[in-house]
């Protein structure tokens, strides 16, 4: 795993650089992401690995799949990937355009775990408190976990805030054992 994103970083960062030159980090996101979801499916990997797709044919599949969508820049990175066989390493790239995207545009991807659905005000005090925690602008995705019998678990990159009711409770036991 390490090893593939050691790989894909320097693709991921030539992207991004051509996304910021352009002045289009959602396009190429967009762009990145349908192509990683594309090469997720088992069919599309057998015809990405098989030596008798010519990468001509390859390309045209690819772009195809973009409705037409894909600027020339974008064909162009598409072309570089086939030509060095990383097109399975998408995924990763994916993930680490996203990282730099985020940077860029100082914001952060915070996924909220709760007991029950969270209300608009509640959300509202988790985003302005990690707002001024984090010094940046919060784009939160809320789930409903019933496993946590109450509280929140709020993850933020690799930062990770567990407030949730069974962690307490497991605290509690662990001191009084």
């Amino acid at each position: 795993m390490s090893e593939a994103i050691t790989i894909a970083r320097p693709y991921a960062q030539a992207a991004f650089e051509e996304a910021q030159k352009l002045s289009d980090l959602k396009g190429w996101s967009k762009v990145l992401q349908s192509l990683a979801e594309a090469v997720s499916y088992s069919e599309i990997r057998t015809v990405i690995s098989s030596p008798r797709v010519e990468r001509t044919q390859l390309a045209g599949l690819l772009g195809g799949m973009l409705d037409g969508q894909a600027k020339p820049q974008q064909l162009n990175f598409i072309r570089v990937l086939i030509e060095n066989q990383r097109l399975l390493l998408l995924p990763e790239i994916v993930a680490i355009f996203e990282t730099l995207k985020a940077e860029a545009e100082k914001t952060v991807n915070v996924t909220v775990d709760s007991a029950f659905e969270l209300s608009a005000a509640q959300q509202d005090k988790i985003v302005s408190s990690l707002k001024a925690r984090m010094g940046r602008e919060i784009k939160l995705v809320c789930k409903v976990n019933k496993e946590l019998l109450g509280g929140v678990v709020i993850r933020a990159g690799d930062k990770v805030i567990d407030g949730s009711s069974r962690t307490r409770l497991g605290e509690m036991a662990t001191a009084l054992a």
